[in-house]
């Protein structure tokens, strides 16, 4: 029986094999938790079940609030709690949540720790996206899909930025931008806007939370859809490394091995950007 897993907002279709959940970028599901480590668990998804397993995590795996010792089977409807997150094991021959649904669990969450001053903005976008859902064709649906959450999360998210609430705006954000990282990473074409508009939240992210964690989802990102990171999203890293921690050297270094590899199919300002890259990786090995 097939199976998905809901976390915030979003249905995680589990494919068979292993779903590696933890802090890490490498992980299926990147969680930017204190209590989470970096591979925390592994939910292994057969043809006859799936089962939860803890990897030796600080913290523990809890299912249906109970913590688990060793490998322990799980069925659809079961609670799974990872450091402060939790995800519910569906079937899925579940519903999907409608838009409207979806869009109050994404103002529930992303209001819980928000201040009046707006919290009244992000309940009349939801309420407004509800009312007026842009009209999609099923090939384009995604994308128009993850526009408008970005429409309708940015914003508030802007706000939370300039009130000095860094930690408010990554809740607000970060269901949706760890989406479309999955997205690629299972091989999904994102849409090059999508993607620029992702990378620029993140890497604002980034600069406001000093997190390297967001510098290295702009470079996977990227590397992911082989191609050049846009000049704005350069020029803005450039700021953001010099206050960042921790930033993934490999991963930055593998994204520019895969571009020099693509000089000959690139023209001149494509080239370019590629040396502007190639600086920000000396930057980054100064820290």
């Amino acid at each position: 029986m097939p199976f998905r897993l809901r976390y915030l907002a979003h249905d995680l279709e589990l494919a068979p094999g292993e779903f590696v959940v933890g802090r890490s970028t490498d992980c299926q599901l990147s969680l930017d938790d204190p209590l989470v480590s970096r591979r925390h668990a592994v939910i292994r998804i057969r043809r006859d079940g799936v089962s939860v397993q803890d990897l030796g995590s600080r913290n523990g795996v809890l299912v249906n609030g109970v913590k688990i010792d060793g490998e322990r089977e799980i069925t659809a409807g079961d609670k799974i709690s990872i450091g402060s997150q939790e995800m519910l094991l569906q079937s899925a021959d579940e519903p999907h949540q409608t838009a409207a649904s979806a869009n109050e669990e994404v103002y529930r969450r992303a209001t819980q720790t928000l201040g009046a001053a707006y919290v009244v903005d992000l309940r009349a976008a939801v309420e407004g996206a509800t009312a007026n859902p842009s009209p999609a064709d099923p090939p384009t649906a995604e994308a128009s899909r993850s526009l408008q959450s970005f429409q309708l999360l940015g914003g508030v998210a802007d706000k939370a930025l300039a009130m000095g609430r860094a930690e408010e705006a990554e809740r607000i954000l970060q269901a949706l931008l760890l989406d479309i990282l999955t997205r690629a990473r299972e091989g999904h074409t994102i849409e090059p806007s999508i993607a620029e508009t992702a990378a620029k939240y993140a890497a604002r992210l980034g600069g406001a939370t000093s997190k390297g964690m967001w510098v290295d989802y702009v470079f996977e990102l990227y590397k992911r859809m082989k191609t050049p990171l846009p000049a704005q999203i350069v020029d803005e890293l450039y700021t953001v490394v010099r206050k960042t921690k921790t930033i993934d050297l490999q991963m930055l270094r593998s994204y520019l091995a895969d571009l020099r590899g693509l000089v000959a199919t690139l023209g001149p300002a494509q080239r370019f950007l590629i040396q502007r890259i190639e600086g920000l990786e000396r930057l980054a090995s100064l820290r």
